[in-house]
């Protein structure tokens, strides 16, 4: 008999990077760098269950469940205030996407429990699950706070080991072995 995965170490690590994420000053660039959290926690949780994914499905899912987070862009796009904008904004985008990869998380985790994949997914019943899942992530990422500013510098040295791995600086092999490395720290 097969062992059930624990999702709970993987939705953690997701919802620190999706903080730190959160935090970029780039209006947007933000948005964008979260999403590319979420869809990796897609990718992780259905490699964990055994379960078929597809980026495109995870797209959708993503899409489908926190498509309305009109929150979050206010808060991405308030960060092009100078200033007080930038914190301000900052802050609230961490939270919000926190909480928002949390409940993404936790619903996927859910869905691929009960023997399901991302292809067949009842969308009002995913969409009150995530609302209800939202809400104990935000009290959730409370606690998480200063491990996101990790997550961020974490985050950060991804992006740049990116870098180098598309300028051909660096192989596929050598970026995730450091990216392993990196995401063992947190």
């Amino acid at each position: 008999m097969n062992a059930v995965p624990d999702p709970e170490p993987i939705i953690r690590s997701h919802v620190l990077w999706a903080m730190g994420a959160g935090l970029i000053p780039l209006p947007l660039l933000d948005i964008a760098a979260v999403t590319g959290v979420q869809l990796d926690l897609l990718k992780q949780l259905a490699a964990a269950y055994g379960v078929d994914y597809s980026k495109e499905s995870g797209k959708a899912f993503v899409s489908a469940l926190s498509g309305g987070t009109l929150a979050a862009v206010g808060a991405s796009i308030f960060k092009a205030i100078p200033g007080v904008g930038t914190i301000l904004g900052g802050l609230s985008m961490s939270a919000l996407s926190g909480a928002s990869t949390y409940a993404v998380g936790q619903v996927a985790a859910r869905r691929f429990a009960a023997s399901g994949t991302l292809f067949d997914v009842d969308l009002e019943q995913a969409k009150a699950a995530y609302r209800e899942a939202f809400k104990r992530g935000e009290a959730y990422v409370e606690d998480l706070t200063d491990e996101a500013t990790e997550a961020k510098d974490v985050f950060e040295k991804l992006e740049k080991l990116g870098r180098l791995r598309d300028q051909g600086v660096l192989t596929e092999e050598e970026f995730e072995a450091k990216k392993k490395e990196l995401l063992e720290r947190l």
